[in-house]
């Protein structure tokens, strides 16, 4: 367990004393605390918290640390919690369809090493960026998805992930709608992007829309895929300013600016276990 590190995400119902058992529980097992994050949603009565430590002494094995956590302590205080360890890579699948923003953008950072992530493969509705998964080395299959016979693809798709053990999804401008069979399949682990006009301006050309009503800004929204469509908990947002000078095509290149920018913030996120979903809501921890 040499330099590896533990990371624990934890919310429940906020009550005295709940740091100091986390901590004490990695204090008297040899455990040293790299990070420690919480907050309190006094609405909801929630307490919510990240916690990271080194393993290097830590007296009690790997694969058991979940059992006495839970144990000892979840039990006790009525924890949900999650447990990740820094030196696992997980594996990511993206699906695309036409455009390359948002894919060149994910490859150009997975092959600079920023992320620890592996991608086994991209999956795709069109051949159109076929060349892009070649360049890279990265597998790439087409499964051309109608009306008849999505139920039959979905399955397709669902066992390509199964065979290269994939972690999670990135919808990098894929543009189809997810069933929600398939969805319930992966809680919180598919990340999509989007333009933020919704619902104001909806269709094929929403940036064309929102140029015609004179919007002073445009902005892209992370978030993890439900089967309410686009209304899943958010990751990350950001947006730019517009002005009269603006022209459509300069709308639809900041736009996909941000989306790119977005969604690669909110991946990041994902793979450091920054993200504690509660409800139809994130706790982002920096």
């Amino acid at each position: 367990m040499k330099n590896s590190q533990a990371i624990i995400l934890i919310h429940c119902p906020d009550q005295p004393g709940l740091v100091a058992a986390v901590t004490d529980f990695i204090n008297v097992n040899g455990g040293n605390i790299i990070n420690l994050e919480q907050h309190v949603d006094k609405q909801e009565n929630q307490f919510f918290m990240r916690i990271e430590w080194d393993l290097s002494n830590f007296v009690i094995p790997r694969d058991k640390i979940e059992d006495y956590f839970e144990t000892l302590y979840a039990k006790k205080y009525n924890l949900t919690f999650s447990l990740y360890f820094n030196d696992y890579k997980p594996k990511m699948a993206v699906f695309v369809s036409k455009m390359s923003h948002c894919l060149f953008d994910i490859l150009a950072r997975y092959t600079a090493g920023e992320w620890k992530v592996e991608i086994p493969l991209i999956i795709s509705n069109h051949e159109d960026l076929r060349w892009v998964a070649e360049k890279f080395g990265i597998k790439y299959y087409v499964l051309k998805i109608n009306s008849t016979n999505k139920e039959e693809i979905e399955a397709e798709q669902k066992h390509l992930l199964e065979e290269n053990q994939i972690d999670f999804i990135v919808l990098a401008r894929y543009m189809q709608i997810l069933s929600d069979q398939f969805i319930i399949n992966y809680p919180d682990k598919i990340i999509n992007i989007h333009h933020s006009f919704l619902p104001a301006f909806v269709g094929a050309r929403p940036y064309h829309a929102a140029y015609e009503r004179g919007v002073k800004l445009i902005g892209a929204t992370s978030h993890y895929v439900t089967a309410e469509l686009d209304a899943g908990p958010i990751i990350e947002q950001d947006i730019t300013r517009i002005t009269h000078r603006d022209s459509v095509q300069d709308l639809v290149r900041k736009g996909r600016d941000l989306e790119k920018i977005v969604l690669s913030r909110a991946i990041e996120s994902h793979i450091n276990r920054r993200v504690l979903v509660y409800k139809n809501k994130t706790i982002l921890f920096s």
